[in-house]
């Protein structure tokens, strides 16, 4: 069946909460206005690319092509102390035919946007395809999707950052970075800013079409203590997530839903002043109060990653690894305690992976990864999908491929995977509040986890002594550490929707070739009891 021309966009989202600790900057919500596409980009030849495209494979004997012309804007800026230390502004464009011919895949990519063009790289993606068919024992086989005709999705954001004059994105972070810079607790600073722009046109025989965009930003801040009598150093870096947004993120401030820098910079120094001064970790069990800031990165590496099922089947096993989720416990695996809920999703306002339609025609929808603690759901791509449907108990792709250019294939890649919070719940202080001997954790730093997902350890940026109900006071050299299932299981409560704040990254990386994608993890604080807690500098023989 087909569906009518649509254009969508998310509404505003939550982008921070009520939280214990006192340098977390509260939020609002707003509804960013409609952009349409980038004209450059309606401008160039999709139409005819994708006739000159779909007729060769369909003369070819293709049973199914599609083609992706895409044009990516990538610009950035870093700060050492206040000044600016280097300035980039890239552009790419290209096209990638995908065909399966006699049920093997084929794949080819060019950058000439040219009808000529388009028909040489179809019959290479073609000639690929046969090259490889005695080496295919798997007869490639899609699962259905409705076509979506003249399908058009833009992102929420309320500026295009790449309209705004480099000057002024220069002032603005170079001026929070000279403000941190001037505080006397403070040695140095870094800084960078990064801003994407991607469209994105797909066709595909069975009538699908869809044009798309979306941006995206980032900005992290960091300064640096340096302790001379000791000869070491203390850092601390802004917990604002990426976002899929424009640059009101910078400006606009919390009153229109956005970070709060202002506030955020006037308090890391005291922050890392204190932090420098904590009393060192006594390792040992403790109960855990993580905030969202810290959490997001524990779910990405921990469930998303883990339930990929292309990872599960043992695809990724030469490169990113394994899951120790595999497909033969979907409906039985204990992931964690009945308060897990996590979701799978491509519509999430403001979410890095959020999107319209996949690199494979499939509408962008929300589903159950883990419900009540059991592992009920994996992402897919359309050959997945089709392949695993008995075990599944689905048939139909829940819209994870993506290719990070047009001279990628698109292979099965991270949605927006979110901790759900409690209906009603309790909000952050609530949560301390039932702690008697425990830490609460803000913001991510360094991770390790093993090829299977199963065996972690994470640190933080700053980490705070909860006595009684009550912090206390700040400590440092903490890290948490776990197996996957034990860490969920103690899960004991989760906060309310007032808590919940959408984390993520720029920078996951995947498959050989190498992919980079952007994703996005929701959650709201939560309770963890009984953790093991572990002294990073006695860990490292100091």
């Amino acid at each position: 069946m087909a569906t009518s021309a649509t254009t969508s966009s998310a509404g505003g989202a939550r982008v921070g909460g009520t939280h214990g600790d006192p340098g977390h900057p509260g939020s609002g919500t707003s509804g960013p206005p409609h952009h349409d596409v980038d004209a450059e980009f309606l401008a160039l030849p999709r139409a005819a690319l994708a006739d000159a495209v779909l007729q060769t494979a369909r003369d070819l004997g293709a049973t199914h092509a599609d083609i992706r012309i895409e044009r990516t804007r990538d610009a950035s800026l870093s700060f050492r102390d206040g000044g600016l230390e280097s300035r980039g502004d890239d552009e790419s464009v290209g096209f990638a035919v995908r065909v399966v011919h006699d049920g093997t895949w084929g794949f080819a990519a060019g950058v000439d946007l040219t009808v000529d063009e388009a028909v040489r790289v179809t019959r290479e993606a073609i000639e690929i395809a046969r090259v490889a068919r005695p080496l295919n024992s798997e007869p490639v086989e899609l699962a259905g999707e409705p076509v979506h005709t003249d399908a058009v999705w833009v992102s929420a954001y309320a500026v295009d950052p790449f309209t705004v004059e480099a000057s002024e994105k220069i002032e603005r972070v170079g001026g929070l970075c000279r403000a941190l810079l001037a505080a006397s607790d403070v040695d140095h600073v870094d800084g960078r800013l990064g801003q994407v722009m991607e469209n994105k046109f797909y066709a595909d025989l069975a009538g699908t079409t869809t044009t798309q965009q979306r941006v995206r930003v980032i900005c992290q801040i960091e300064a640096t203590r340096v302790e001379r009598a000791v000869g070491g150093f203390e850092t601390m870096r802004t917990i604002s997530p990426p976002v899929g947004r424009g640059w009101e993120w910078l400006v606009s401030g919390p009153a229109a839903g956005c970070w709060d820098w202002d506030a955020e910079i006037e308090l890391i120094p005291s922050l890392l002043a204190e932090k420098a001064k904590a009393s060192s970790v006594e390792p040992g069990r403790y109960d855990l109060v993580i905030d969202p800031s810290n959490l997001w990165l524990t779910i990405h590496e921990s469930v998303g990653h883990a339930t990929e099922l292309d990872r599960a089947l043992g695809y990724e096993a030469a490169y990113a690894g394994t899951s120790f989720a595999t497909l033969d416990r979907i409906g039985t695996l204990r992931y964690g305690s009945a308060a897990m809920h996590v979701t799978g999703d491509r519509t999430a306002p403001h979410g890095l992976a959020t999107i319209g339609y996949d690199d494979e025609g499939v509408q962008a929808g929300r589903w159950d990864i883990v419900r009540g603690g059991t592992l009920v759901g994996y992402q897919l791509d359309r050959r997945m999908a089709a392949q695993n449907a008995a075990a599944l108990g689905v048939a139909r792709s829940n819209g994870c491929a993506f290719a990070d250019s047009p001279g990628h294939v698109p292979i099965q890649r991270m949605a927006n995977v979110s901790l759900q919070p409690a209906p009603g719940g309790p909000t952050t202080e609530e949560l301390i509040s039932r702690v008697e001997r425990g830490i609460y954790v803000v913001g991510d730093k360094s991770w390790s986890i093993d090829m299977q997902r199963y065996n972690f350890q994470f640190t933080g940026q700053r980490f705070y002594e909860i006595r009684g109900g009550r912090i206390v006071g700040q400590l440092r050299d903490v890290a948490y550490q776990a197996t996957t299932t034990d860490f969920w299981g103690l899960l004991d409560a989760v906060g309310g929707e007032s808590t919940y704040v959408l984390g993520g990254a720029f920078n996951c990386g995947k498959g050989q070739p190498g992919q980079v994608a952007a994703v996005s993890h929701g959650c709201p604080s939560a309770l963890f009891r009984d953790i093991n807690i572990l002294n990073t500098q006695r860990e490292a023989g100091r």
